[in-house]
């Protein structure tokens, strides 16, 4: 994300070309989140079990409030004019429109958001070109709605997460078959769209082009498939990778991923200050990256989210969204 946000990546990923591999966090970074956001709500409605009815109906009301929250973080975060897509709005879509299958087991899960991913791409396009974007209420609109991660396919990403959860994410078999199908996937995605030559001429010129794209952000067919899969091989690999020694070595990494939402936000909020401060514009995105900010908010966020975790726990803004959550919906479970 920070590599996303924070670098010009000019060429695309090539796996053959070293020089390109920074491109490899260009669209794939976002996707994980997502693929992630399905992961956590699967486990706090239960884990490999959902949770019984009275149960899932306390768990999916404090999803609501912390989906309702997340959006209105993300508009505070878009009017401060840091020129970066604010994933949150649509993220707190994909939460609410992910409440209502949290009683499904993961062989009804999977094979849902695998049938989804193959059907909503085709229905994407469609709704992508429709004439409204490009009225005097389509930018806002696209704004409220995190139409840049357009919830309409993105539920894809969250329903493989929710149905990863189920299967038993700490099992070791579980992780294997993640790194190996999402593999699977990513190649067959990645490969079609290197084997076919799709470019952006080709996705401005017809449905088709549109729809048999890998290209990151287009939410074509081929970057749904293949990017879906890189994410759930990379979640795969980072929890067969913590089964070693290496859970020590990556304690930094593994805090700033305990706080997700804390360290994202704080990014954004140091951007808007920084640039207002030095720059013309908050929105002056060349100005900012030219200031080479990549490495001080990188290695910064790691130092203090590692000494916050070490020190006081749960992330700040994890933590509020939580007990918000657990005032407006009481319940007796400690989920």
């Amino acid at each position: 994300m920070f590599a996303a946000h924070l670098l010009w990546i000019t060429e695309p990923f090539d796996v053959l070309d070293p020089d390109t591999w920074v491109a490899v966090v260009s669209g794939r970074s976002s996707i994980l989140f997502a693929t992630l956001a399905g992961v956590s709500i699967g486990l706090v409605t239960g884990g490999r079990m959902p949770l019984p009815a009275a149960d899932m109906v306390t768990a999916r009301g404090r999803l609501a409030v912390r989906a309702a929250l997340l959006w209105v973080l993300g508009i505070l975060l878009i009017a401060t004019g840091v020129p970066v897509f604010v994933i949150l709005p649509a993220y707190a879509l994909m939460f609410l429109l992910a409440l209502p299958l949290t009683s499904l087991p993961a062989r009804v899960l999977l094979p849902l958001a695998g049938a989804l991913a193959l059907v909503l791409p085709f229905v994407q396009v469609f709704l992508d070109a429709l004439p409204f974007w490009r009225s005097p209420l389509g930018e806002p609109v696209s704004l409220a709605l995190g139409w840049h991660y357009p919830f309409t396919t993105w539920i894809v990403f969250v329903l493989a997460g929710l149905g990863v959860a189920r299967t038993g994410v700490t099992r070791l078999r579980v992780q294997v078959w993640l790194v190996v199908a999402g593999g699977l996937l990513a190649a067959l995605g990645y490969g079609l769209g290197a084997a076919t030559g799709s470019d952006p001429e080709a996705e401005a010129a017809s449905y088709l082009g549109a729809l048999w794209t890998a290209r990151p952000h287009s939410t074509g067919l081929l970057e749904v498939i293949g990017s879906g899969g890189f994410a759930l091989a990379v979640l795969g690999a980072c929890l067969l990778a913590c089964r070693t020694l290496l859970v020590w070595v990556v304690l930094p990494l593994r805090a700033v991923g305990a706080m997700p939402l804390t360290a994202y936000t704080l990014q954004l909020v140091i951007w808007a200050v920084v640039a207002g401060a030095l720059l013309a514009r908050v929105g002056d995105l060349t100005g900012f990256r030219a200031l080479e900010p990549f490495w001080p908010l990188t290695l910064g966020t790691i130092v203090l989210c590692t000494a916050w975790a070490l020190l006081v726990g749960r992330g700040p803004l994890e933590t509020l969204l939580d007990q918000a959550s657990r005032f407006a919906v009481p319940g007796d479970r400690s989920r």
